[in-house]
């Protein structure tokens, strides 16, 4: 991990902290240790003031925008291949509905025979591994702007450094070869939308049900889940199949220092 990859992830953060919360220039308790963060990001035009408070700018809200992007179909595309069973070629969430618990489905996984491979697509299809540590942080609540103390986490060496050996030790594509890698990601893929399918499948059930059976309501609530958010769409996804296909908001700096 460079150093301006260190500085975009804790900007993001921080981008984060401003959109969400009423912070004022003058910085008290914790939120003093980041006013030098502030104010690079103010001078590149990311962070403004707004009377005796901050705020994010239209250039920080595409940055952070763009960011959100990736992480949204990270936790699509890309978390599929953190539970890969390489000797059987098994994917853990194949079996994903096969549980009738979370508890369940923890206890699965916590399986060894599951390989983490998300920093070998990840390298693979080059992009930054550091970034999807970052983001697999972000979803396990491991970098929280809520939480007591975040901006000490900021800044302390501690968290990457922890992303750095995580890289660092992680499966890479060449010991897996080439032809392995591509048919994996194809695989991962395919099951992502099957996935998708069978989550909307039964939205639109549950939905059915929940309501009065007339033709007018159930035309209502069809459309509705069946117009869900680009994310949630599985065919937007099947462009994946392709192993070498990166969505374009991936080829994109989040930040230029």
């Amino acid at each position: 991990m460079t150093p301006n990859d260190k500085k975009t992830f804790q900007s993001i953060l921080l981008l984060d902290y401003v959109q969400r919360n009423n912070v004022k220039t003058i910085l008290n308790g914790d939120d003093k240790f980041i006013e030098p963060l502030l104010i690079e990001l103010m001078s590149k035009g990311y962070v403004r003031t707004s009377g005796m408070s901050y705020e994010i700018t239209d250039a920080g809200k595409t940055v952070f925008d763009n960011f959100n992007k990736r992480y949204q179909e990270y936790l699509k595309i890309y978390d599929v291949f953190a539970l890969v069973d390489l000797d059987k070629a098994e994917f853990a969430f194949s079996k994903y509905f096969d549980f009738n618990t979370d508890q369940e489905w923890d206890s699965f996984k916590q399986n060894p025979r599951f390989e983490d491979l998300r920093i070998a697509v990840a390298l693979f299809k080059k992009l930054n591994p550091a970034e999807i540590v970052f983001m697999s942080f972000i979803n396990e609540g491991r970098l929280d702007t809520s939480s007591t103390g975040w901006q000490l986490d900021l800044l302390s060496d501690r968290t990457w450094r922890e992303i750095d050996e995580i890289c660092n030790t992680a499966l890479k594509p060449e010991q897996l070869g080439e032809d392995a890698m591509a048919d994996m990601i194809e695989q991962g893929s395919k099951i992502v939308v099957a996935l998708l399918q069978e989550e909307e499948k039964r939205n639109q059930e549950q939905a059915k049900n929940s309501v009065s059976t007339s033709d007018t309501q159930t035309e209502v609530i069809e459309e509705t889940v069946i117009e869900e958010g680009y994310y949630g769409n599985p065919y937007y996804y099947e462009s994946y199949y392709d192993p070498f296909y990166v969505s374009p908001f991936w080829l994109v700096p989040l930040i230029l220092w």
